[in-house]
């Protein structure tokens, strides 16, 4: 794991404002939407938001900077107990160090049980996943997990939440040992395609069919949102391809706190059946107002 200053380009004296300055403009330039298919930038993006988990807590930088957590913040674990385990005065021992170092057998175990004198672990980490639709990412929602020793783990999705967040709660790992504090608990949120709407950073997207009448005439429409349906005045004159906008209609963005829009792109869908009555009328329309679709950007 890399070192998260490194990530963010910042030195380690950089100060709380400077760190989430750089998280929102590598997060801007790297966001996967922006960059679909790039694996590598991919990656790049979410080491970027781990590094901001990390730094951006003032708790967790404190941590890492005396080498307590490592760049993901999960806790260190060394290759020997005598780099972690907690104990009393007195209950110091010599290391693996040369050949001077030698245990009795039973205290040794003892110690890794936790059940040496003083000696306090922290509980360990785990993870897990979680799924939510688009929507429900968008707006927050809560949920539950129910584990595998019965135990139900609670937790929030808030808004603006991406696809591969990581939520931490502190505490809901493992037991820690001789009093020691609990392990975290952290949950990748995987979020389902949604049937309409599809998201752009902070703005989301949503196809509408109109009519041929509404196309040529204008007219009303309900129109599905993340908070729920709007009516809307669709102009008159509209083609394929007409880009509406709906201001703060789409997703929180959890730094600003600002939302974005919704971007609706109107769809001229004629009926399944062209009848007579259509056929002959537009066919006088048409020997009276020919207009070129076409001429404009070159035929082909």
């Amino acid at each position: 794991m890399r070192d998260p200053y490194d990530v963010l380009g910042v030195p380690r004296g950089a100060s709380a404002e400077e760190i989430k300055q750089a998280y929102r403009r590598l997060a801007k330039k790297l966001h996967p939407d922006l960059n679909p298919g790039n694996s590598r930038i991919e990656q790049t993006f979410k080491e970027v938001a781990v590094a901001h988990d990390v730094l951006g807590d003032p708790e967790s930088r404190a941590r890492f900077d005396r080498g307590e957590i490592d760049g993901s913040g999960a806790e260190r674990r060394r290759s020997y107990y005598k780099n972690y385990a907690e104990g009393d005065r007195g209950a110091r021992y010599r290391g693996f160090d040369g050949d001077e170092a030698y245990f009795d057998d039973e205290l040794f175990g003892d110690l890794f049980r936790g059940k040496g004198p003083g000696v306090r672990i922290r509980g360990a980490d785990v993870s897990y996943a979680a799924d939510a639709d688009l929507v429900e990412a968008a707006t927050g929602v809560k949920r539950r997990l129910t584990l595998s020793d019965g135990k139900i783990l609670e937790f929030s999705i808030p808004p603006g939440t991406e696809d591969g967040q990581t939520l931490r709660l502190k505490g809901q790992g493992r037991p820690g040992l001789g009093g020691a504090p609990a392990g975290d608990a952290f949950i990748e949120i995987r979020i389902k395609p949604h049937p309409l709407f599809r998201r752009a950073g902070d703005d989301v997207h949503l196809d509408l069919s109109v009519s041929l009448q509404e196309a040529v005439l204008g007219g009303t429409a309900d129109l599905p949102t993340i908070d729920g349906n709007v009516t809307i005045r669709i102009p008159k004159g509209v083609n394929t391809g007409t880009l509406m906008r709906l201001q703060g209609k789409g997703i929180v963005n959890q730094t600003t706190q600002k939302r974005g829009d919704q971007i609706v792109t109107l769809k001229v869908v004629l009926p399944d059946v062209i009848d007579r009555e259509l056929g002959e009328f537009m066919e006088r329309w048409g020997r009276t107002h020919p207009y070129d679709v076409r001429g404009k950007k070159g035929k082909g």
